[in-house]
């Protein structure tokens, strides 16, 4: 069985994911991890994400949970990702990152630790939907040219704490990417004010933030005459949940290095 640690256990997916390694043969449930401020701090991780009591109480100790470990999955904040990956790899366990928001330097840091003998799989979303969008959306790109000018809107739950979202910045990139353009300097988030005509040279990313929505993305590629759309709407957090327990058991036989959802799905 593969033993594993899950950061941001009182959270919605640490408790998603938590479910799905409690009936998974093949995994066990080494750690729980979570502040002391987080509601269900300290009880058993199993009650805690309605499910029957699993032994494992959630602490705030991840250094005593890591020799018991081979793989954390890591859904915490952005602030603690490279803290918590650094002592992942200083314990020789393998991580899966789920944590968004986080900035280019760690970013760039995280992918440090990977190429200096870490194994690390990162990504922005789970889900075999959304990386087949990514997927989708590169090859629009190819194929439409600068005539059509794009657009992606992203909606989510009103306690989110990100804009954009990680799904969402990540579309950017791609986009970016096959437009030659940078998206640090020609992505525009959201639009208020005179702010004159739209080039063909900016992708437009706009954050919409209300109710439970689990997560909508919405790519626009608009052209004189017609709109082609690819959209994709979660319903469910088990679908990243299920993405999350795949990446576990595909980065304990990887190779060391930084790998996303697109390889640990073949895609």
């Amino acid at each position: 069985m593969i033993p594993i640690t899950v950061i941001g256990a009182c959270g919605r997916m640490g408790k998603e994911i938590i479910k799905l390694i409690a009936v998974d043969n093949q995994l066990c449930l080494a750690g729980a991890i979570d502040t002391e401020m987080a509601k269900g701090f300290g009880y058993d991780a199993g009650i805690n994400s309605g499910i029957d009591k699993l032994g494992i109480n959630i602490s705030n100790h991840l250094t005593n949970a890591i020799p018991d470990s081979e793989v954390i999955i890591d859904f915490s904040s952005p602030h603690a990702v490279l803290n918590n990956t650094k002592t992942a790899i200083e314990g020789n366990c393998s991580t899966v990152i789920g944590t968004t928001g986080f900035s280019e330097e760690v970013r760039s840091e995280i992918e440090s630790l990977a190429a200096s003998n870490g194994k690390i799989v990162m990504a922005p979303n789970m889900s075999i939907g959304v990386n087949l969008l990514f997927l989708l959306c590169r090859r629009a790109a190819e194929i439409l040219d600068n005539d059509f000018d794009i657009e992606v809107v992203e909606m989510h739950h009103n306690q989110k704490q990100d804009a954009p979202s990680g799904t969402a910045e990540q579309l950017g990139r791609i986009l970016a990417e096959q437009r030659n353009l940078s998206y640090a300097n020609d992505t525009k988030h959201g639009r208020f004010g005179l702010v004159g005509e739209r080039t063909s040279n900016e992708i437009g990313i706009h954050s919409i933030r209300g109710g439970d929505v689990v997560g909508d993305h919405q790519v626009i590629f608009a052209a004189d005459g017609e709109r082609f759309e690819l959209v994709h709407k979660a319903s469910s957090r088990t679908t990243f949940a299920k993405g999350a327990i795949r990446a576990a058991k595909f980065i304990v036989d990887a190779k060391p290095g930084i790998y996303d959802m697109q390889q640990v799905l073949g895609l």
